[in-house]
């Protein structure tokens, strides 16, 4: 079994990749509300802040902030994944090694995390959530795509409605959000 290097940092925040294990596919969009209550039951029982959440097609990224007292950020995406499995019919192909493990075949085994260190790298990371839905060819704007919380942050005044690309390139250079 490897052994991953993984620093621990109690209350620190984490910008994530979580990627389906099928990359052709709008698995996520189709059951975002399933992919809604998985996050909050997991939230419900091992309490995070959401700091950004965009889910895409076929992989979502995130920036949650653990409590002060907490460092497993992994037990967290490990929820996650299963109770969004545990809502869908068992209809995947799987390989033999996923049988063998009674392995659902819908997420990549892994996830990338990268520990957010300073207010710049916050705000870099925020855009890149934002934006990724018009990097991915989805929308033209930003405000198109509903499974975001960038409406959440509109409301909340910390993002203007119609942010643009051209916003985005400025805040990756300042390091500012608009």
């Amino acid at each position: 079994m490897p052994n991953y290097r993984r620093i621990h940092i109690p209350g620190a925040t984490w910008f994530f990749t979580i990627n389906l294990l099928e990359r052709r596919t709008t698995l996520l969009t189709d059951n975002a509300v399933a992919l809604r209550h998985a996050i909050y039951w997991t939230k419900r029982r091992h309490p995070f802040r959401i700091d950004a959440l965009v889910v895409l097609p076929d992989h979502m990224h995130a920036l949650f902030t653990l409590p002060p007292d907490d460092t497993d950020y992994a037990i967290r995406i490990r929820l996650m994944k299963w109770r969004f499995c545990k809502g869908l019919p068992r209809s995947e192909w799987r390989s033999a090694v996923r049988e063998r493990r009674r392995e659902r075949a819908i997420w990549q085994r892994r996830f990338w995390e990268h520990h957010i260190r300073s207010q710049r790298d916050f705000n870099a990371h925020l855009d890149y959530c934002y934006y990724n839905p018009i990097k991915h060819g989805l929308v033209e704007h930003i405000r198109d795509w509903p499974h975001s919380t960038y409406h959440r942050d509109v409301r909340l005044d910390r993002y203007p409605r119609d942010w643009t690309p051209e916003d985005v390139k400025k805040a990756m250079t300042t390091g500012k959000v608009p």
